[in-house]
């Protein structure tokens, strides 16, 4: 049985070419990169774009690392367990994060040792997907906004997210209209919240804003508040999207059984990796809900091409000036290309996610045997 020789890890931050807020400059990379006792290797990554990087990067070198050696090499047969061996810490969050970068780094060595990407590996079930365009963009002038909105229709998206959530309803209500009528009766259109409401204030919000033809309403409330999203999709016709700070499949099944999310959104990294991210789209398709994936559009574009076939084609995210690729990050060429509204994926192995400077063994602690 090929087992796992070695786990190491690296912490970088990479810049933002335009700042998501006055304290969000840059996103922290944990780069990873496993040995297997075959010889074989892989590179993965974990993720956290604000808080929380050097607290995941100690869990992988002191709590992940030392663990993992000696386990299967095979990707998701030691999962469960590191994932129980973790729960003292914590069900979610840093711990699956952390997780996630152990995850992915073994799907690259499988699929690098079978001489194919990941995609290839889990089996694609379609070979292009759609993209739409994304940003952080609370912050922007309606006129900047716009412009953005503008580039996004230039470069052929068919369908938009933008940010809500201001303190005077009436400016929400100036923004999304003024997008609205930029963008036509034929492209879609998204609104995030970020978890700026209650369940009071979403209701009127949602309301308000529900004539200008929304596809979908993002994280309305507290992203943990069952009950709350349960009752406003009562109250509301608009469809709720959640998932982004969901980080276990357990969660996931909690809001499917409640009827509180018509479509989520995990992150890959977020929720521990590939593993994971493979039952939450079993459950999604088994509850016939939406999945579309959060972010990262290198890793979740190439994963979006393997989900299950159902009711509603998936959607991967690509957000302004945020993509690995764009910010220069990689150590080779980005292994998607997002262009006219869709995400096709480009000859590569593994996942073909290194982040330069390539991390090698002589990097972070390196646990043999």
């Amino acid at each position: 049985m090929t087992t796992i020789r070695s786990l190491t890890s690296r912490l970088q931050r990479v810049p933002l070419t335009r700042p998501w807020a006055a304290d969000v400059t840059s996103v922290g990379i944990i780069a990873t990169h496993v040995v297997r006792s075959d010889g074989g290797e892989g590179w993965g990554f974990s993720w956290s774009p604000q808080i929380g990087a050097p607290a995941v990067q100690s869990l992988l070198q002191h709590d992940i690392a030392p663990v993992s050696v000696g386990r299967p090499a095979v990707p998701g047969r030691a999962w469960q367990s590191l994932w129980e061996h973790l729960h003292e810490a914590g069900g979610g969050g840093i711990t699956t994060i952390a997780l996630a970068g152990l995850d992915l780094a073994l799907w690259d060595a499988e699929a690098r040792a079978a001489d194919t990407s990941v995609s290839r590996l889990i089996g694609r079930r379609r070979e292009r997907v759609r993209a739409y365009g994304s940003g952080v963009n609370l912050h922007y002038p309606l006129e900047e906004l716009l412009a953005q909105v503008q580039r996004w229709i230039d470069a052929g998206f068919d369908a938009v997210k933008i940010k809500v959530g201001k303190p005077d309803l009436s400016e929400d209500i100036e923004r999304v209209a003024a997008v609205r009528a930029l963008l036509g009766p034929d492209r879609a259109l998204m609104i995030d919240a970020n978890q700026r409401w209650d369940l009071d204030r979403a209701t009127t919000s949602i309301d308000a804003l529900s004539r200008f033809d929304l596809a979908w309403i993002e994280e309305p409330l507290r992203a943990d508040d069952l009950m709350g999203h349960t009752e406003l999709a009562r109250r509301i016709d608009v469809p709720i999207a959640v998932g982004e700070n969901l980080h276990t499949v357990h969660r996931f099944a909690d809001f499917l059984r409640a009827g509180a999310a018509q479509i989520v959104q995990p992150n890959i990294v977020r929720v521990g990796g590939i593993t994971p991210l493979l039952r939450i789209a079993g459950l999604a398709a088994s509850h016939g809900v939406a999945l579309h994936p959060h972010l990262l559009p290198e890793l979740s574009g190439q994963l979006a091409l393997t989900l299950p076939d159902t009711a509603f084609e998936p959607l991967v995210e690509d957000v302004e000036d945020a993509g690995f690729g764009a910010l220069g990050a990689l150590a080779d060429p980005s292994p998607v290309t997002v262009a006219d509204g869709f995400l096709t994926e480009n000859e590569h192995h593994g996942l073909g996610i290194r982040f330069s400077p390539v991390l090698g063994d002589e990097a972070g602690r390196d646990l043999t045997t």
